[in-house]
């Protein structure tokens, strides 16, 4: 019972109240949530976590710019407080809370603010786990929303702590781009997911189709439909921000943003390539049904076609006649098997020749 109330959508409480109320929308996918505030400028970087929103008041900040990152958006306290902090709009603090919201950008005149979708593969359950990942670039900071800790951003923070890293010189949109890159990259991990288990799919229909096929079939095409759903609004999303200049992006930063945009392009594109192999499973698995069926009625038939001559002697022979041929004599029961025996046998010699008792 605990598992499907921590799992519970609590849409319902959200009806009837006045827009910018924070309620979590979605799972609770962490225990507690987790802050971390990474400040850093060309002379160093300096890494601080939270264990709770009162902890982070006593903070003074030290570096020019910051990344401050939340794990787990179920408590509102916390998004009260960070948007007090930075000024967000209460429309933004709600969006963030609610995790089904549509990839998406929201320009404001202190800030920009991106959605986006995560991704990461399940091999225990061979599925794919999504998370909505909420993004504010400031001027001078950088605020993330995660529903879980994931791991795949660990790779810019390494960048930032890297001694003779240059992300530090950069201004906070290219760590913006940073992170949007890294969400892509993802999807390139999660399309080689799907295009494995298509193609172990294609092989398990072309040699074993059954019924357990169709199911898996069918699970596989939904996580493509959901990767494509996620991917085709970011585009947009990318496309925009790439050609606005806004003054969140800087030219240099614009021209790396259009790079990821082709990133999505081709990753729609492979995953229009595996969608189309998810279809023609489908119609492999259909026709592979289909022709195991024939074959076991085609038996069947030569089966009970090699029995209709035995069954018609026997019919003859059980006819209610007084005088009939070789009812009194010695080797009638013989004849009568043999004459069933070799029928029997001169329709399957002439059904081999025709190669109905064997495949083709």
């Amino acid at each position: 019972m605990r598992k499907s109330s921590k799992k519970r959508t609590r849409l319902p409480r959200k009806l009837g109240l006045p827009p910018g109320s924070l309620v979590h929308v979605g799972e609770i996918k962490t225990d507690k949530p987790s802050i971390t505030l990474i400040e850093f400028d060309a002379q160093g970087v300096t890494e601080t976590h939270f264990d709770s929103v009162d902890a982070s008041r006593q903070h003074q900040r030290s570096r020019e710019k910051l990344w401050l990152n939340v794990h787990g958006l179920h408590d509102p306290a916390v998004m009260a407080e960070i948007g007090r902090r930075f000024k967000l709009h209460p429309l933004i603090q709600e969006d963030i809370l609610n995790t089904q919201q549509r990839p998406k950008s929201d320009e404001f005149s202190d800030y920009l603010y991106i959605v986006a979708r995560s991704f990461n593969f399940d091999a225990e359950n061979r599925c794919l786990n999504s998370d909505q990942v909420s993004i504010v670039l400031g001027r001078n900071f950088v605020l993330t929303f995660q529903e879980r800790a994931t791991g795949n951003f660990e790779a810019v923070r390494e960048r930032l702590r890297a001694e003779n890293g240059a992300m530090r010189s950069h201004g906070c949109d290219y760590l913006a781009y940073a992170l949007l890159d890294t969400l892509v990259d993802r999807y390139f991990v999660m399309l080689d997911h799907l295009a494995d288990q298509a193609e172990d799919l294609e092989e398990q229909a072309l040699t074993n189709p059954n019924p357990s096929l169709l199911g898996e079939i069918n699970r596989v095409k939904h996580e493509a439909l959901t990767l494509r759903r996620a991917l085709w609004p970011l585009r947009e999303v990318l496309n925009s921000l790439s050609r606005a200049d806004n003054g969140f992006f800087t030219p240099d930063t614009r021209l790396y943003l259009r790079d990821i945009y082709d990133h999505t392009v081709h990753v729609l594109e492979s995953l229009e390539s595996v969608r189309d192999l998810l279809a023609d499973l489908l119609d492999i698995y259909l026709s592979s049904v289909s022709n195991r069926l024939n074959t076991e009625v085609r038996i069947l038939t030569v089966l009970t076609t090699l029995f209709m001559p035995a069954t018609l002697i026997a019919g003859i022979f059980g006819m209610n006649f007084r005088q009939m041929p070789l009812l009194e004599d010695q080797d009638g029961f013989r004849l009568a098997l043999g004459m069933m025996l070799g029928a029997a046998t001169l329709m399957a010699a002439a059904f081999w020749r025709r190669n109905w008792l064997r495949s083709r």
